[in-house]
């Protein structure tokens, strides 16, 4: 969409959005996100006090793969049953229709902080809050976890057999050798036994998906397109993988914290006790679920179908995640 056309759209919904609101300025487009697109802008009452405000919007021409990644209308919904559990999440005041010009999209509020993950484990204006993630991570996700799932949209379902399967045929499409990843499929499949109870999963729980404040820490939890039905232990294990820490290697909570204490938070905000042994479980799935995605990535670069430098730079990682699954394997039983 022509940022012109997206301009007026926004303006002839700002009243919708604050009671006698204009549109100031013009709307920026933010880096990030490879699926969607998300839009700043801000909306000015009666009163001269504006409002920040974030569009998320699937881009013109992408289909939706429901089979994959949640509709944006189902996102706002998950987003707001998360808020009513008690999960920090940026409110959401609009949900758009076919009226509004803008396409599949949602409005929410900005939430002051930083999500790149690189600043968070390393700036020293988030020195004071790293000490304390780990556990209100733990929190975050017993909230998420404890939604009901009575009035949700329809969600897909996955656990670890299906996820094995899924990046194991992936993997198997791609004509690639990679010794580590066999053993990876073929432990994890010795282990992954039947699936526990089902809870509404957020599916990219990791640092850079999360809006960190300087005092206050955790302020949002972002990104709930690959939302499902599924082990809550994938989410604490996903936060974990070796690629989320951007180089805080020692610190296997995001970067920043330690398996203890993120436990500690689930279970003393309600969640049901997870074994560390479930925790390094999908720890590993992650890793090697991540491997193969990086694969793929280059392929794409490597056929000349995606020409850009980030998948060929996303490629390179590939090595990054075998001695990831190598030292996972190593402490294994």
């Amino acid at each position: 969409m022509e940022i012109d056309t997206l301009a007026v759209a926004l303006a002839r919904l700002a009243p919708n959005l604050t009671p006698g609101g204009t549109l100031t300025g013009e709307p920026r487009r933010l880096s990030g996100g490879a699926s969607q697109e998300t839009w700043a802008f801000e909306v000015a009452g009666p009163g001269g006090v504006t409002r920040p405000l974030i569009l998320r919007r699937r881009p013109d021409g992408l289909p939706t793969d429901t089979s994959r990644t949640a509709t944006l209308s189902t996102e706002a919904a998950l987003i707001r049953a998360a808020g009513v559990a008690g999960a920090p999440v940026p409110n959401v005041p609009h949900v758009c229709t076919e009226e509004d010009g803008l396409g599949e999209a949602y409005v929410m509020d900005r939430v002051d902080g930083e999500a790149l993950g690189k600043r968070i484990v390393r700036d020293a204006v988030f020195a004071g809050a790293r000490p304390g993630l780990a556990r209100q991570c733990g929190e975050v996700l017993a909230a998420i976890h404890a939604v009901p799932l009575e009035g949700l949209p329809p969600l897909s379902m996955s656990d670890a057999a299906a996820e094995l399967d899924k990046y194991e045929a992936i993997y198997r499409t791609s004509n690639a050798h990679r010794p580590v990843f066999e053993l990876a499929f073929k432990r994890l499949r010795r282990g992954s036994g039947p699936a526990p109870v089902r809870t509404l999963v957020h599916g990219d729980f990791r640092n850079g998906n999360l809006m960190i404040h300087p005092e206050a820490g955790l302020a949002a939890v972002l990104d709930w397109e690959l939302s499902h039905i599924g082990d809550p232990a994938e989410d604490l294990g996903w936060l974990c993988v070796n690629s989320w820490r951007f180089g805080e290697y020692s610190k296997p909570v995001g970067g920043f914290g330690a398996y203890a204490d993120l436990l500690a938070g689930y279970e003393m905000a309600g969640g049901a006790p997870i074994a560390l042994e479930r925790v390094l479980y999908w720890q590993t799935l992650g890793s090697l679920k991540w491997g193969v995605m990086c694969l793929i990535m280059y392929a794409a670069f490597a056929s000349g179908a995606d020409a850009s430098v980030e998948r060929a730079m996303i490629g390179r990682r590939v090595s990054e995640t075998e001695i990831d699954l190598m030292n996972l394997l190593r402490r294994a039983p």
